[in-house]
């Protein structure tokens, strides 16, 4: 396992240039912006405007500060998404545009190139001790408030930090200091592992 700090992420344009994405973790390690197996991510949206393309990609988006945005996506309906709502997931390859609907947001991207892996991603709002299964594949466990305690490392995440596992099959217990909201992120292969 590995611990990934907040104030260690890497900062990058967007792919098209209209602001600043913050990378949490990528595999193969130091890949770019096109030649991602998977991305886990967070972008600042300041403007109303259209979103980056990625070829062969699904993207699951939530948002993490702000009203939230509305997304208009080539072949779908307008979908609002704020704090509150469900996750999103939509191909990152079709044409898709943002309306702010309250002033600037923070968002989390989790994006999977289709032909090799698949993803889930969980929110989870805790007061109490939880176990959280980790899968065959990868899994991030993101802090996004609070601060919570995994005794098997021992190690405290903070609001932004990370918990990436590897390829073994186990459950972590995560303790929150008082009530703490956790991103569970599981990335496997296509064959439908986890």
């Amino acid at each position: 396992m590995r611990i990934l700090r907040a104030d260690e992420y890497r900062s990058m344009p967007w792919k098209n240039g209209g602001g600043v994405t913050t990378e949490i973790a990528v595999s193969p390690a130091n890949a770019g912006l096109d030649d991602f197996d998977w991305r886990v991510s967070m972008a600042r949206v300041e403007l109303s405007g259209p979103f980056s393309q990625f070829a062969g990609i699904d993207r699951t988006l939530a948002v993490l500060e702000g009203e939230g945005i509305v997304l208009e996506i080539a072949g779908y309906p307008p979908t609002s998404i704020n704090r509150a709502t469900a996750l999103f997931s939509f191909p990152a390859d079709v044409q898709t545009s943002a309306t702010l609907i309250g002033g600037p947001i923070t968002d989390l991207n989790v994006m999977t190139r289709r032909s090799r892996v698949t993803h889930s991603v969980e929110r989870l709002v805790i007061s109490a001790p939880v176990e959280i299964r980790t899968g065959a594949g990868t899994t991030l466990i993101l802090c996004l408030d609070g601060d919570v305690i995994v005794p098997a490392e021992p190690v405290r995440l903070g609001p932004f930090d990370a918990l990436l596992s590897g390829s073994e099959r186990t459950s972590l217990l995560v303790q929150p200091a008082h009530e703490a909201t956790l991103f569970v992120i599981r990335i496997g292969d296509i064959s439908g592992n986890d």
